[in-house]
């Protein structure tokens, strides 16, 4: 091998996966490898009863959706309306709309707009052909609108197992099913949910990066009254140090995901998710489920989680107290600075 090359060993491993090491974003943090299993592996319930990230290998949880490809979908998804970000680069930030009246200056870096999917299909291929920064990606909840064929796939889902799932550890509903259609080298930036989520890759490969909630100081949320609420402020991309101090101290959790392949992400759990570089489309349904309902006896020391909750909730207990989301940070500082910032050991 010349030197730098990669080895032929990593060469075969390469072609054997479907992807390279060339197709992945560099970034300046370290990351551990997220544990891929069969679902029949007493392993995997171990880490989904503790929440821990897992990928699962064979499910088939989705086996009727692989052969899911654009044409297919064009011709059998139905004639309803699509929710379809357009961004200016690879970022597909995450806003809340109606947060957006709390800030005035807001302006978000991706627009949503309805539209056909036959209307996607062009807007994308014409992008691709451009060639430039602009890019879309559909994110969309699958509901009765679909197609007939459509219907009868998502019907033929495992649904046998992923019952088992929730009722095993007694999650709330399904929320949705978010089917989210994306171009090559397309990012959805740092960010949690308050959900439960079996993320199922259909087309495509895509690589999650995930921190563990007690990253919480390293990654730096927007205020809960921000249209960006629980999304990083870090630009993992070219992150600012100054501002963001902590951020070097962050270490995730990462894998790639193919065709077949459920990544179970935790809630509150945060996830930084990128369609690979030069990989074509990928095509994802994610699997909602509300966490399981607050035990009547809490245990002590409390989990990471259950302080970010609890710091959601004095940020919204302060909000519709003052009248004014704006007035919730001075009131934090005002009770923390010169008293809790103390060392009274």
């Amino acid at each position: 091998n010349l030197p730098g090359s990669p080895s032929w060993t990593q060469q075969s491993a390469d072609k054997s996966r479907g992807w390279d090491e060339s197709q992945l974003r560099k970034y300046s943090f370290t990351t551990k490898p997220i544990p891929r299993l069969s679902h029949t592996d007493p392993r995997a319930d171990l880490l989904i009863n503790n929440e821990e990230p897992v990928v699962l290998t064979d499910t088939n949880l989705v086996y009727p959706a692989l052969k899911w490809d654009i044409a297919y979908l064009k011709e059998n998804i139905g004639n309803g309306d699509f929710s379809v970000y357009t961004a200016e680069n690879h970022k597909f930030l995450y806003y809340d709309e109606k947060k957006m009246s709390n800030f005035e200056n807001f302006v978000p870096t991706s627009r949503r707009t309805e539209m056909k999917f036959s209307q996607f299909v062009d807007k994308m291929h014409k992008m691709e052909e451009l060639g430039g920064r602009e890019r879309v990606y559909l994110q969309q909840t699958l509901n009765d609108t679909v197609g007939n064929k459509i219907v009868l796939d998502f019907l033929g889902f495992n649904w046998n197992w992923i019952n088992k799932q929730q009722a095993q550890r007694n999650w709330g509903q399904l929320t949705s099913n978010l089917l989210l259609i994306g171009m090559e080298g397309n990012v959805t930036p740092a960010h949690y949910d308050e959900q439960q989520n079996f993320f199922a890759q259909i087309k495509g490969h895509k690589r999650c990066l995930l921190f563990p909630p007690d990253q919480f100081e390293c990654l730096y949320p927007y205020p809960v009254h921000h249209p960006c609420d629980r999304q990083s402020q870090v630009d993992f991309d070219n992150p600012d140090y100054e501002k963001f101090p902590n951020f070097k101290n962050v270490v995730g959790y990462e894998a790639v995901v193919g065709p077949g392949d459920v990544l179970y992400i935790p809630m509150y759990w945060w996830h930084h998710i990128e369609s690979l570089l030069k990989g074509g489309v990928t095509i994802t349904v994610n699997f909602w489920y509300k966490g399981a309902p607050t035990p009547k006896r809490i245990e002590y020391p409390l989990r990471a989680h259950q302080k970010v909750a609890i710091m959601r909730n004095i940020e919204k207990m302060l909000g519709e107290a003052l009248g004014d989301p704006h007035e919730v940070g001075p009131l934090l500082k005002m009770m923390i600075k010169g008293r809790y910032d103390q060392d009274f050991s």
